[in-house]
């Protein structure tokens, strides 16, 4: 490990970007900010341990160098697309309908019936490992903090660092979003942060299956 810290230099820009990842909006964040404010904060830290768990599975795999394979083989990339989107817009017609559901904050949970634990930690990995676009930015991220020649230690050590910033901004999210003032917004803004999220999950799902990667 005291031979990869010699390569700061190199991977100094490479956090940087996975931070610029991270905190930029995305059907992966999205979904701890509405899991949060409509089921709380162990909701939300379950699905941002999926998420989290995606991820690092993406994080691994480039490492690996699994993005070379994947893009040697369209078709596995093309099937992982297809899932994804898909994904994505069946979680938009799980919040449409939600945004439709009558009645105030408890009703609407009552209905819905908060997912479990298991659940919500399977969904946030599915959004995440569905997701082709997370193996390129984790393939950028590692080629930028890796030169050529680089040991396998610099690999692990990017990792490590960035996948430490990873779950505490995840789980940042979480515990952010569940807060009291959070919830009374939800309250008083239930469907238009439901429809929201509809709209937001169809466009994303929408954009990945008619995207040429």
């Amino acid at each position: 490990m005291h031979e990869a810290l010699a390569y700061l230099p190199q991977i100094l820009p490479a956090y940087i970007a996975y931070i610029i990842a991270v905190v930029s909006p995305g059907p992966a964040i999205m979904a701890i900010i509405a899991t949060s404010m409509t089921h709380g904060r162990k909701s939300g830290m379950a699905i941002s341990l999926g998420i989290f768990g995606g991820s690092l599975t993406w994080a691994i795999a480039a490492a690996a160098g699994l993005a070379t394979l994947l893009h040697s083989y369209a078709i596995a990339l093309e099937i992982l697309k297809v899932f994804g989107g898909l994904y994505l817009l069946y979680l938009a017609y799980k919040a449409l309908r939600a945004a439709r559901a009558s009645g105030d904050l408890q009703a609407a949970v009552t209905e819905a019936k908060a997912p479990s634990y298991r659940s919500l930690i399977l969904r946030g990995y599915g959004i995440h490992v569905t997701n082709p676009k997370a193996i390129f930015a984790w393939l950028a991220i590692i080629a930028l903090g890796m030169p050529q020649g680089a040991p396998a230690s610099v690999a692990v050590l990017i990792i490590a660092v960035c996948g430490t910033t990873g779950f505490i901004a995840f789980m940042g999210y979480a515990l952010l979003f569940s807060t009291p003032h959070a919830l009374k917004i939800y309250r008083s803004a239930r469907r238009w942060i439901e429809g929201a999220m509809a709209g937001f999950y169809c466009f994303a799902g929408i954009k990945l299956l008619t995207s040429n990667i």
